[in-house]
């Protein structure tokens, strides 16, 4: 369990890490944001392929593979649809903190429960190196996020100590969810394989929906193309490091 709980803080607080840039740099250039989002899609896509799924399949067999990643893309689709979220592309343009800038912070909130929930899952599996993998992989998104989250939070006029505190707060959220996940997998008997695959399906929705299109919108493909396989093969060999 402490294992668990450090790996999950760990992973949340990366998004205050994110969010450091604020204090020296008010723009991010389109171009190192497209290579941020395109790195943390290939860590993604690979912890997802390499770590997530196989175990599912380990712990519960193919059919609990399907079910968990199907439950995992109708979940982050339906998030998507119904709840507010930051358009990276068009952050820069928001000058109020409206009603609808706080719709957004609480849709970051419900975001990132799918994302805390799949660190959870991973410790509680049979697979030791799983959880730290994971761990790092929801981490190495979390500092992107933050970082877009707190321009945008500058951009609507907010000023830089709160920004720092609302990423905090948001962070803090997969954090708790972490530790409800791993509690409710040691209780459930089956969930485990259920849930990993849950966390591989909203992963793989996150990639497809947002971090690929997004990193492909201003004229860098080909930077972010790069970034992307080298995010991928980096998460590979912590992969094979953690076993």
């Amino acid at each position: 369990m402490e294992a668990a709980l450090l790996g999950s803080i760990l992973s949340a607080m990366a998004t205050i890490l994110g969010a450091a840039p604020i204090f020296f740099i008010r723009k991010l250039s389109e171009r190192w944001k497209d290579i941020l989002i395109a790195f943390t899609a290939g860590i993604m896509v690979s912890a997802s392929t390499f770590g997530l799924m196989p175990q599912a399949i380990k712990e519960s067999g193919i059919v609990a593979l399907t079910i968990g990643i199907l439950l995992g893309i109708v979940a982050l689709d339906l998030i998507e649809k119904n709840i507010p979220h930051i358009d990276v592309e068009n952050d820069s343009h928001v000058k109020s903190f409206d009603s609808k800038s706080i719709l957004i912070i609480i849709a970051l909130f419900i975001h990132n429960i799918p994302e805390g929930l799949s660190t959870g899952f991973s410790y509680a599996s049979q697979n030791e190196g799983l959880g730290p993998m994971v761990a790092i992989s929801i981490g190495a998104q979390n500092i992107p996020e933050g970082l877009i989250l707190a321009v945008f939070l500058i951009n609507s006029n907010v000023n830089k100590l709160k920004s720092t505190l609302i990423v905090f707060a948001t962070g803090l959220m997969e954090a708790v969810s972490a530790v409800a996940g791993y509690y409710t997998a040691n209780y459930i008997e089956g969930l485990i394989g259920v849930g990993l695959a849950f966390a591989a399906g909203a992963m793989l929705f996150i990639v497809y929906k947002e971090l690929i299109p997004e990193s492909h919108g201003h004229g860098f493909e080909r930077s972010s193309t790069y970034s992307f396989i080298i995010g991928l093969l980096m998460m590979v060999y912590i992969s094979h490091w953690f076993g």
